[in-house]
Formats: structure tokens, sequence, C-alpha cells
């Protein structure tokens, strides 16, 4: 006897709800930071071992992954850091946070024979480099000084500008055809004294990304490259200070809590002093730079943070008090951090660039100042759809002004009219 169609439909929706039911999914999401200075980890790897997938963190250490409900092993991995195995029960949404030690581990030798078979790419990505602070700081120096860009011209397509010069090519680009962000501040010169030594001061740095092509859509595209770097939040368990003394330059910086494991706060300055020798042997003339980066973090709630990151840099470059060059970078970065739920992460940033280049010619009396200003704002979210999707959106507005050049007199008698 043929079932009335009320009961086909009370069978489908039964049918549905079971299979609804047993796919039931949850969510793990947190945090991975290291567990000494509470510093966010940019790249951790999050991989379930029974499942054989996972995920990684985001530029401010958020993860999030949703599974079927089960107990699973979870495994977190990050270059120089202990590795984290840990079962988790997921019955419901659970938020976690990691806290990674650091260590090294003495390896035994590896004997390659052969290789049977491809490897497995979990998540591939054309045509981009990371290199962590770590992995940096283990690279030959320069004049006693660690140097960021230096360090990129050992990856695979990108080569220096000339010697002497500031900036790298890559693939062929010309040095103006990237764009570097630094706490996605546009740096519009990378350089100090020349070319010598970057702009980047090390001992603040935690993380650089480079995309060589596919750059993502939120970077508004360059014909060339993206490098995107990020400072250092600061230690919010311990007051440190850390220093080095170089042929040329020096540096100094400190770091510690504001609010023990809810905020801390990040000072680092370089400044360069070989034109005092040139003082020593009665030589008026004289080039020398330094730079000052700085950070402020603050955890208000499980789902909210703050941020509010600055760089201030110059470069001067003087002979006989009748020629003087100075030029530089500021920027100024406030960001807030949001998580509507497990699933949706938000940042919000207001940013000011500033890039300044000055000449004062006194033989023959005149000033001439130029540079480029913007104000950035971007509010960007991240939403963790599944374990293989992930969407990206959000809104970007950019606001630039333009000084080509204003000169005024800089002496009495001046040609210049004011």
């Amino acid at each position: 006897m043929a079932l009335p169609i009320k009961g086909y439909l009370t069978v489908f929706f039964l049918l549905l709800f079971t299979a609804g039911y047993s796919q039931e999914k949850f969510t793990l999401s947190g945090t991975i930071s290291d567990a000494s200075s509470n510093e966010t980890l940019i790249g951790a790897s999050v991989f379930i071992n029974e499942l054989q997938s996972g995920t990684s963190t985001n530029e401010y250490g958020f993860f999030s992954i949703s599974l079927p409900a089960g107990t699973y092993t979870v495994s977190i991995k990050y270059m120089g850091f202990i590795d984290i195995q840990e079962t988790i029960t997921l019955d419901k949404n659970i938020r976690r946070n990691f806290g990674m030690e650091g260590g090294a581990q003495e390896l035994e030798e590896v004997v390659i024979t052969e290789t049977k078979r491809r490897s497995d790419i979990k998540r591939p990505e054309m045509s981009v480099n990371k290199l962590t602070v770590q992995e940096i700081k283990k690279m030959p120096v320069v004049l006693g000084e660690v140097d960021v860009l230096k360090s990129i011209l050992q990856l695979p397509g990108v080569t220096n500008a000339g010697e002497g010069a500031s900036g790298f090519n890559v693939r062929g680009g010309s040095a103006d055809q990237n764009l570097i962000l630094l706490d996605e501040a546009v740096i519009y010169n990378s350089s100090h004294l020349f070319g010598f030594f970057s702009v980047f001061n090390s001992d603040a740095i935690k993380d650089l990304k480079l995309y060589k092509g596919g750059i993502p859509a939120r970077f508004g595209g360059r014909l060339s490259s993206v490098l995107d770097i990020y400072q250092r939040e600061g230690n919010s368990k311990d007051f440190h200070m850390t220093g080095g003394i170089g042929l040329i330059s020096s540096r100094l910086l400190a770091e510690g809590p504001i609010v023990k494991d809810r905020g801390s706060f990040l000072v680092a300055g370089r400044g360069s002093y070989a034109h005092l020798f040139l003082k020593l042997s009665d030589n008026d003339n004289s080039a020398y730079f330094y730079d000052l980066n700085t950070k402020l973090s603050y955890k208000l709630n499980e789902n909210n943070n703050v941020y509010l990151s600055g760089y201030f840099g110059r470069d001067v470059f003087r002979i006989n008090e009748s020629f003087n060059n100075t030029y530089g970078n500021s920027v100024v970065n406030l960001r807030w951090n949001h998580l509507f739920n497990d699933k949706l992460f938000s940042n919000l940033s207001m940013i000011y660039s500033d890039y300044y280049y000055g000449l004062q010619l006194d033989f023959v009396g005149f000033k001439w100042d130029s540079g480029i200003q913007n104000y950035n704002f971007k509010y960007d979210l991240k939403h963790y759809l599944s374990d293989s999707f992930k969407l990206n959106y959000g809104v970007n507005a950019i606001y630039y002004d333009f000084n080509p050049g204003t000169i005024t007199p800089s002496i009495a008698g001046s040609p210049i009219n004011p």
C-alpha cells in the first residue's frame, strides 16, 4: 500500500535530520603563543592525527578548525619550539590556547637513498617565502648587524638592486615595484646609509612573508612583490633588555609587561656613530642614521585585543654645513582584533604613514622639502566556514597626500623669495 504524501515527507525529513545529526560538527579554536613571553606565533601548525588534516595560525596567532564530534589527538608544531600533543574530546565548541616552550633537539644523521612517492602537500602556497626571525639571525651578518633585507636576497628569484644601492629586485622587477609593509603600514624607503643597512631592526621583528606572485587581493596589488613584516608584541611576563654593539651601529631593546599576562610594551632603538670618528679628525662631513620601533599590546578580554605600533627613522648626510640631506619614514598603526565567534575573526586598522625627504643647500640659499603621506583604514574579516574552506573579505580605503616639493629660503639674502 503506497504511503501518502505526508508519510513520504515525514520519512524524508527524518532521514535528513539523522544524517545531519551524524555529521554534527564542533569548532576547536584558540591562539598559540610562546609560553615564556606570550608572544603569538604566526603560521604554527595545528594537525589532527586521526583525520590527517589541519590548519595554521593567522597573523595574530589565532586558529579555528571544525571537526565531527569525537576524541582527537591534536599536534602543535612550530620551528624552534617543542612539539605539543594533546588529546581533546570534542563534544561542544572548545576555545583552547596553547603555550609552546622554546627548545632545540639533536637529530641523528639522515641518509637519503631514494624518493618513493611525491610529497603530500597539505596547503600549497605558490611563490610565497616565509622567514622567522630565528632563521634570519642564523644567516651571515653585515658589519655586525643582522639585516632583514640582506637575508631575503638568499631566496630564489630575489637579487639586490646593485652594489651600494637600496632595495631589492624580484624576478626582474625594479625596486620601486615592491610593496613593503611593517605592521600593515607602507614603508617607502627600506634602507639606511644609501643601502648598506635596512630600516628593520631584527630584534623587533617577529615574522616576514615575501609574495613573489599570486599576490592576495588584500594587499591591493603590486607589479613585482609584497614584503609583509610584523613586529614583535613584547614580553607580557617579565622585563628584558637586549642589545648589541657593531662596527658602525649599535642597538638596544627593552620589553616587559604593562599588566602581567595582559599587556606588554616593546621599545627598540638603533643608531650609527661612525661620523663621530670624523669629528675627531677635524672632518666636518657626516653621515649617520637612527631609528626607533615601539609597540604596545593589551588584551581587553578573551575576544578583544588592541595594539599600537610605531616606527620613526631618519638618515642625515651633511657636507661642510653647506649641504644637508635628511630623509626617513614615520608610521603609526592602531589595531583592534575582535573575535565574533569561534569561526569569525576580524581586524580593524587605522594607519598613518609618512615619508619625508629634505634637502638644504646653504651655498645657494634654499631648502627643499618633499614627501608622501597616506591615511589608511582597513577592516578585514576571516571566516572559517569549514576545515577546507576559509573566506577572507573586508574593506580598505587609502587617502594619499603628495608633496612634490616646497622651496623656502634658508639664509638671509637668499635669491629665493618666501
